[in-house]
């Protein structure tokens, strides 16, 4: 096997969201990959930025508001003016609104839409729009969820979101995937981060989760940052479009 088909030495890697969980997960990874990093978001990524330098990795922590499509293209426009060319882009970056559907208000949908589904398309775009004028080979994780299949409960704009990230890659994965730029997404299962931990910590929620995972555990994150290097590297160079579950079996039950 040729270990450089998983290699991102070399490469540059944009990674919202990449303060904790999934997202810090990610960014370590590919820092272990031989990757950079550029994390984005809104909270202090020190921890992530510390981590990344006692394992040797290059990190750059950028500070921008994802719920503002036209901040993030600026945002990343610049980075790319600074720090550019960036050969990854991530979007992992979400949030979460739990109201019963009845009582759902237009706040709670579009503030939820705009962070996981509209910045997300826009950063997809102006990736594209830098890597097809330059003639750049580039590539796209996008990070779905379990709810990108299934339909959950209180969570109405958070799954909508997450069914168009899938719907999304599709589309730009039939528009770009002849142009150089592989566009796929990663649908995490029951991860520990600090979003499950109140779940994590209820014995019998606990108990019913593990329950239906095949895998018999909770996945980490580097569970889903390995899978990122994996789209990110060569070894994918024939994927688009796809959507693959990091999820312990959990759609196979």
């Amino acid at each position: 096997m040729d270990l450089s088909a998983f290699s991102l030495s070399g490469k540059t890697v944009m990674v919202t969201g990449a303060n904790t969980g999934i997202g810090q997960g990610i960014a370590l990874s590919i820092g272990r990959a031989g990757g950079r990093v550029i994390g984005v978001g809104r909270s202090s990524m020190d921890e992530t930025a510390s981590i990344m330098e006692a394992q040797g990795s290059g990190f750059i922590a950028v500070q921008s508001d994802l719920s503002s499509p036209s901040a993030a293209q600026a945002m990343f426009d610049a980075v790319w003016g600074e720090h550019g060319p960036i050969h990854g882009l991530v979007n992992n970056a979400g949030i979460i609104k739990r109201v019963d559907a009845v009582d759902f208000s237009e706040e709670d949908w579009d503030s939820v839409m705009d962070v996981n589904l509209k910045t997300v398309f826009f950063l997809c775009q102006s990736l594209g729009r830098k890597a097809l004028a330059e003639g750049r080979q580039a590539r796209i994780v996008n990070i779905a969820s379990m709810l990108s299949y299934q339909g959950g409960i209180r969570v109405a704009s958070y799954t909508a979101s997450k069914s168009g990230v899938m719907g999304i890659t599709k589309l730009l994965a039939n528009e770009w995937a002849a142009k150089g730029i592989n566009v796929n997404a990663i649908a995490p299962g029951y991860i520990e981060t600090n979003n499950t931990e109140a779940l994590r910590n209820d014995p019998d929620r606990s108990a019913s989760i593990l329950g239906r995972i095949p895998a018999g555990r909770w996945g980490v994150s580097s569970d889903i940052g390995d899978a990122a290097v994996f789209l990110l590297a060569p070894a994918s160079n024939y994927m688009h479009g796809a959507t693959i579950p990091v999820d312990g079996g959990w759609l196979a039950r």
